[in-house]
């Protein structure tokens, strides 16, 4: 697809042609299916390699080549920016003079998934278009004051800006492809690019993963036999260091999310083998180790199938939660990279095999299709090319194990057994993965503690952080003004609004229960105990209020969207308690209330899921008083659509009853299972 404007003259010119043969339904219809790109397919896949998905490392050039060529759709002339059609809402530009920093990150982010391609051949052509030469002109543009994408060198007494974070990324791709990109340039263009790009790196930063950039453009030119500024270098590479937690999690001041992966952990081992261990060996033992950490910990975030989960910021970058994988084959013989390279296929797949995730033949702001709920201010429609930092692993060797090992499905073949639930609590992050092999399904319970009021970039106080838990099967919804809420808690403040729970204060996970407490940020008289405990097909929720008044209170299972069919509703008489079940084809969720709550409602949403604009989720309803019982216990269930549910699945409660400090609960699982769930003072 080339030269925009030729193609919309000539849709207009094909409508009037087919209107006097079909209708105006059918001519749109006709019109939209020349127009779409087709989803990607896996060409000759390789079932002996990859038993699970077909795919080689020749698909993961394919697919690079795939997103190529949708972006340079848009390039008719090398002169051409990288800049694509704006979707509605907060995404930026909103001003003109923000127009030369989203070029730049067209630019900066499709080099992500070129410079990969480059490296292998430096003579690649796409949609007509010499790619190296292209990139090269871009580049030069920047420097050039009379062009519109100039990007003026930093003020001495300017701070950190968007383009400190673009140029930390061409740096990366100058390291992967200097042959295409750096080598062919002249001495006097080599040096203004090297003092604009260091009047960025050798300056403020931001105390969070952007540390980064400031260290691979300095480290690039240093590289390259520019002086640079090399103290400055190594404090933000120890200060970068000291964002390490355990289990392979850094903090990314202060939230844990993809970040921790697809820019510390990512950025740590690139620099550490590209240029560390040359130049700093101490320092990049260092990323080497912290590294390693993620073997026995990140993969179990994945599902069974190999899908990530919907949670955290930024998350339109999608598939850029795989980018560390393939580097494991730099690791020895530790990791199972059978394994590694299942999960970065599957997630890749996720997305590039779904019908939403393109539009104008360029990835959509959100997790699937448009998404506006999940987009935050700092994006524009080429921030989601971040997501090419995964084809980086295609600087991994074709004979290394990560691409020659036979596919495997980790320990959900080997070690897991049927119908069980597992728990991965991750140290000192407080991080706790769970995983449930009757669905294949990942779920992640993490930080969140943002009041709405700091949070001038309503992100971290968002659904994005603030839900009770996160699951691979089941995106996360947001809020609805009337109380629609999935997998949180709303409160009626005040000011008579839904308020959700965000000020969360972890306390211990013990016995398989996940301690927090948890208050409302306008009114810190309002605050519950939470105890949550996995279970082989679901959640037991036994929550202790502590308010001191009155509050209408909603709990939201998780919610499922409308697919091809309507959702179907139906209840279960348990004896004393009852289950409300909802089934949209695919999954099954339940909701069983065993105290304190006074009904469930079935609710009915439009617009606020990322899957489709129709959706259904259960809510549990009542008033939290202080006069009344303090315990409100809930089981929150799944099951995949068309499978039968035994009475024993929607109660595995066999008793149920307060106790000194806490509530004692027998289970039916196998033997009686016999818990206290032991709450603690304030």
């Amino acid at each position: 697809m080339r030269n925009r404007g030729c193609i919309d003259v000539l849709t207009i010119i094909t409508s009037l042609i087919l209107t006097s043969l079909f209708s105006h339904a059918q001519v749109q219809s006709i019109i939209s299916e020349e127009n779409e790109k087709e989803v990607f397919s896996v060409t000759d896949p390789d079932y002996e390699l990859s038993p699970y998905t077909g795919v080689t490392m020749k698909h993961w050039y394919d697919a690079a080549s795939y997103l190529l060529e949708g972006a340079f759709g848009y390039i008719d002339d090398i002169d051409d920016p990288m800049q694509f059609p704006k979707l509605s809402g907060k995404s930026y530009p909103t001003s003109e003079d923000q127009i030369p920093t989203e070029k730049l990150e067209g630019l900066c982010r499709t080099l992500f998934i070129a410079a990969p391609l480059l490296r292998k051949n430096p003579s690649l052509v796409v949609n007509g278009v010499n790619v190296s030469e292209y990139y090269r002109h871009q580049i030069l543009n920047l420097l050039d004051s009379t062009h519109a994408s100039f990007i003026r060198p930093r003020a001495h007494d300017e701070g950190p800006s968007q383009i400190l974070v673009e140029f930390g990324a061409l740096a990366i791709s100058l390291f992967v492809a200097p042959e295409a990109l750096w080598d062919p340039l002249s001495k006097q263009h080599k040096d203004l690019l090297a003092s604009t790009m260091l009047s960025y790196g050798d300056g403020p930063t931001i105390p969070s993963n952007w540390r980064f950039f400031n260290i691979f453009i300095l480290s690039f030119f240093k590289e390259q036999g520019y002086e640079i500024n090399e103290v400055l270098m190594k404090d933000y590479l120890q200060k970068s260091l000291e964002h390490y937690r355990s289990n392979g999690w850094y903090n990314d001041a202060p939230a844990y999310d993809y970040y921790s992966m697809w820019a510390f952990q990512l950025y740590g081992i690139i620099w550490a083998e590209y240029f560390g261990k040359e130049n700093y060996p101490d320092i990049a033992g260092q990323f080497v180790s912290n590294f390693k950490d993620l073997e026995g910990n990140y993969p179990y975030l994945f599902s069974e199938d190999g899908k990530m989960i919907m949670w955290g910021r930024s998350i339109s970058y999608r598939f850029a939660s795989i980018s560390p994988l393939p580097f494991t084959g730099l690791q020895g013989e530790s990791f199972n990279y059978g394994w590694m390279r299942r999960i970065s296929s599957g997630v890749l797949l996720q997305f590039l095999q779904n019908p939403s995730f393109l539009k104008d033949d360029v990835p959509t702001l959100g997790f699937y299709g448009h998404y506006e709920p999940a987009v935050q201010i700092y994006s524009c429609r080429g921030s989601v090319y971040w997501m090419g930092k995964a084809f980086l692993g295609l600087l991994i060797q074709q004979d290394n194990p990560f691409w020659t090992s036979i596919e495997n499905n980790g320990p959900w073949e080997s070690d897991f057994e049927s119908d069980q639930v597992y728990n991965h609590f991750q140290g000192k992050t407080n991080i706790l993965i769970t995983n449930y092999t009757g669905i294949g399904a990942s779920e992640v319970r993490a930080w969140c503690h943002e009041k709405v009021a700091d949070d001038w970039q309503k992100f971290r106080s968002s659904e994005n952080y603030n839900r009770l838990s996160y699951n691979s099967s089941f995106p996360w919804q947001a809020d609805g003004s009337n109380g629609e809420v999935a997998m949180n808690y709303v409160v009626k403040n005040a000011l008579g609004k839904w308020e959700a729970f965000r000020l969360y204060d972890f306390k211990k996970f013990e016995s398989g229960v996940y301690y927090r407490d948890v208050e409302l940020e306008t009114d810190s008289e309002i605050n519950i105990q939470l105890a949550e405990m996995p279970m082989p097909n679901g959640v037991l929720r036994v929550d202790r209020n502590l308010s001191s008044k009155t509050m209408e209170v909603r709990l939201g299972h998780y919610a499922l969207p409308k697919l091809d069919d309507e959702i179907r509703t139906t209840t279960r008489d348990l004896g004393k308690y009852k289950a409300t079940i909802i089934d949209n084809g695919v999954y099954q969720l339940a909701m069983v209330p065993l105290a304190g709550w006074d009904e469930v409602e079935i609710v009915n949403c439009s617009g606020l899921h990322p899957e489709s604009d129709q959706s259904t989720v259960l809510n549990a309803t009542s008033q939290f008083s202080p006069e009344g019982g303090n315990i409100y216990s809930t089981l929150l269930l799944w099951k995949k659509s068309g499978e039968k549910w035994k009475k024993s699945e929607l109660m595995p409660v066999k008793k149920f009853s307060p106790s000194d400090g806490g509530v004692l609960i027998r289970l039916r699982k196998g033997k009686e299972k016999e818990l206290k769930v032991n709450y603690y003072n304030n």
